[in-house]
């Protein structure tokens, strides 16, 4: 079933014909924490910007690709991020996916799948009116 995916499917991972395009025109120079691999081109002509791209290890979701890796992937800067990286802070938390969409989204209390019941105002509006 996972071949019959990988085959037809270009929402879950790169096709196949992605995969082989990029293992014979690409260069794979790293992977993040999240198992997404990252390419540039093997050839670049006289004159041309070299190509980058990013197999996503799952759903192709661009929210997947860390700060770091995506300023390489936009020609911030030419170093891959391994050789510039700041340790990382304990503060910081592991990533976690884009949640739009899902029953994980976010729903603020007057939402309407939470009962619609928003908190009373409190008085300190005042509508304005054009004859005041």
């Amino acid at each position: 079933m996972n071949f019959l995916l990988k085959l037809f499917t270009w929402w879950d991972g790169a096709t196949i014909g992605t995969s082989l395009w990029s293992a014979r025109n690409g260069e794979h120079v790293g992977t993040d924490a999240q198992g997404n691999k990252y390419y540039r081109s093997k050839n670049v002509k006289e004159g041309q910007q070299e190509r980058r791209w990013v197999i996503y290890e799952g759903s192709n979701d661009a929210s997947r690709v860390p700060s770091e890796w995506h300023g390489w992937l936009h020609h911030s800067y030419d170093e891959l991020p391994e050789s510039h990286l700041a340790p990382p802070k304990i503060w910081e938390v592991d990533y976690t996916p884009n949640a739009t969409g899902t029953a994980k989204r976010y729903l603020p209390a007057g939402a309407l799948e939470r009962g619609g019941k928003r908190a009373a105002a409190t008085g300190d509006y005042e509508a304005w009116t054009p004859d005041a």
